[in-house]
């Protein structure tokens, strides 16, 4: 009778913990510093997002809860952001000096409302090489067409040099768009504007569009001249487009509205003064907010005591229907029609 031998239960051997001050975002020559195998660097618990650099797969994994767990307003853009910043983290280990996040990175980097690009977009200023790599899109620049700031640690083109940047990539309209982003003046929570805090003014955006020669130079000018401060989302600044396309009157944004002794009522993103009447852009969380639902309905019980007319807009009449300027047309009429 042949031995039968036993089976043994073989666990996995966990790979040789790494030297804590490495971090979740190292380059394969700080570990070899650090005294770590090239063995070890090829283990499974991590990912090699660019040539020569490692990210604990750990990290990759937490951000990813984060992102999965986070169902609020805005989320895409800011799962959007959470993956830019760690890609420019991971990139910045091995990032030749000089480099800098830019383009549509740099934009996606401040929250702005620009498409996720599939590469990392890194700039050096001319006459040094472009770098190249999988997963890295190189630009080389003159120096007098960027600005260079610090983001979090992170090198990143300004605001208004990267919207110049786009000229070449994104249509009239996606400028537009970008633009009023950046010149956005934010308010905080009691409603007081922080003009300090907006990422840039028209006048950053026009010198960097005159700074010299750049392609899209044509569409810059087009979109300059259309962009206009108070706009807070790309839903606000697309139906003032298409307002203005279709001769509407030019309202004023992010206006205050208040009652006869000058008790702020709400704040609304578009307001026709002649008419009386304000235009609310709604997103879900409007709906599914109980506390924004409660307080919308407040606010707009306010302002008909007051006298003001509010038109509520979804993005269903602005971007599917199209038919948000006829609403705020026929409403227009009627309360012409009457004063």
């Amino acid at each position: 009778m042949s031995a039968e031998w036993p089976i043994v239960d073989r666990m996995p051997i966990s790979p040789a913990p790494l030297p804590h001050d490495l971090g979740a975002h190292f380059s394969v020559a700080e570990a070899r510093d650090a005294g770590v195998a090239r063995a070890r660097l090829r283990a499974k618990d991590l990912v090699s997002p660019f040539h020569g650099a490692r990210r604990a797969a750990s990290d990759v994994r937490a951000e990813n809860a984060v992102i999965d767990a986070d169902t609020g307003p805005a989320s895409i853009g800011r799962a959007s952001k959470r993956r830019m910043m760690s890609k420019a983290r991971s990139f910045l280990t091995v990032m030749s000096p000089g480099g800098f996040i830019c383009g549509q990175s740099a934009a996606v980097l401040r929250g702005h409302p620009v498409d996720l690009p599939d590469e990392l977009v890194v700039g050096v200023l001319s006459p040094r090489r472009a770098p190249k790599g999988a997963g890295v899109r190189g630009r080389r620049l003159e120096p007098r067409l960027v600005e260079i700031e610090d983001l979090d640690g992170i090198p990143i083109s300004s605001a208004a040099t990267t919207w110049a940047m786009l000229g070449r990539e994104l249509s009239v309209r996606e400028l537009v768009i970008l633009g009023d982003a950046v010149v956005q003046i934010p308010r905080d929570r009691y409603g007081i504007q922080h003009p300090e805090q907006a990422d840039a003014t028209i006048d950053d955006l026009f010198d960097a569009m005159e700074a010299g020669l750049r392609p899209g130079v044509k569409k810059l000018r087009a979109a300059f001249d259309r962009i206009r401060v108070g706009s807070s989302s790309p839903l606000e600044t697309e139906f003032r487009l298409d307002a203005e396309d279709a001769g509407l009157p030019r309202p004023e944004l992010d206006y205050e509205v208040r009652d006869r002794r000058g008790r702020l009522l709400g704040i609304s993103e578009f307001a026709y003064l002649l008419f009386k009447t304000v235009v609310e852009v709604e997103g879900d969380h409007h709906r599914t907010s109980r506390t924004q639902w409660n307080r919308d309905l407040q606010k707009y019980r306010d302002y008909a005591a007051a006298g003001w007319e509010t038109i509520r807009l979804t993005s269903e009449n602005i971007r599917t229907r199209r038919n948000a300027t006829r609403i705020v047309r026929e409403v227009l009429e009627r309360r012409r029609a009457h004063t």
